[in-house]
């Protein structure tokens, strides 16, 4: 069986450019069957493009994306809508739809689908929110609840169709920290009893510790490593050491004030973190 085969999600020798900038360089990646993978990277790196190249939002210049072993270029459409039905998604903001009810936008999938009874959806809409620690507010609208709740509100919509695949973008940007750590929280709630297979962007180095199984960084379009929290915190990586311990000054440069090389001449700052 081939490596394809034996994981949920594989991608292959991945090319993508957009306006004229080459913005995926050949990623390569393997995502296992249940666990949570969690992709890391400067702003830019590609990390949101990859996520619309697996979720069929993009199609690549050259490579391929595997799910559960089927190409998702070498399938007919139906087969390809098929496949991409065993998604969901938490986006960036939430991206609720501001002028339908809470009850509205989790179910929205099946509102289009029109599968369900009212009384059905009124079901699945009530156990999905149970399930993010929101029953009863199916009858508000988003502009009344606040961002962490938005957010919440969205990982039901998320899971409304009971997906085999859950994909994050950025879960915790802009929570606060109390409300952020919660969001991770019912992340590995959702992987524990839902038992999914869950992709995860994110700048938030406290969040990817906390819900990766593996964590993959990105750097110039290409995947530079990929391992476990633990031992992504002691690689060898220059570029990674740089990224997961937020600092200005090693060989990922950034804009800097001209002719600043730091506080005394030195990398670090005043007050440098343990080693």
């Amino acid at each position: 069986m081939t490596p394809e085969h034996n994981n949920a999600i594989a991608v292959r020798r991945l090319k993508k450019s957009l306006g004229g900038k080459e913005v995926l360089r050949g990623v390569d990646l393997e995502i296992r069957r249940g666990e949570t993978m969690v992709i890391i990277g400067q702003s830019g790196c590609g990390k949101s493009v990859l996520l619309k190249h697996i979720v069929g939002l993009h199609f690549p210049d050259q490579g391929e994306v595997f799910i559960d072993g089927q190409p998702l270029n070498g399938v007919s459409t139906s087969e390809r809508l098929k496949l991409l039905s065993e998604f969901g998604m938490l986006f960036q903001g939430a991206a609720l739809f501001d002028s339908l009810t809470i009850a509205e936008n989790v179910a929205f999938r099946h509102i289009q689908s029109r599968k369900y009874s009212q009384k059905e959806m009124d079901r699945i809409v009530a156990e999905k929110l149970e399930m993010v620690g929101l029953s009863g507010i199916a009858h508000l609208k988003p502009a009344e609840l606040s961002g962490g709740m938005q957010k919440r509100v969205g990982l039901a919509r998320a899971i409304a169709a009971d997906p085999k695949f859950i994909l994050y973008d950025e879960p915790t940007t802009g929570l606060d920290p109390i409300m952020a750590d919660q969001i991770n929280d019912l992340i590995l709630h959702m992987q524990e009893v839902l038992n999914v297979t869950s992709i995860a962007v994110t700048h938030d180095m406290v969040s990817a510790y906390k819900i990766a199984d593996r964590i993959s960084m990105l750097y110039q379009g290409q995947v530079i490593e990929t391992d476990t929290p633990d031992r992504i915190q002691r690689s060898k990586n220059p570029y990674v050491r740089q990224f997961i311990r937020g600092e200005a000054y090693g060989p990922i440069t950034t804009v800097r004030p001209f002719g600043y090389t730091g506080p005394s001449g030195t990398k670090g700052g005043k007050h440098e973190a343990p080693q």
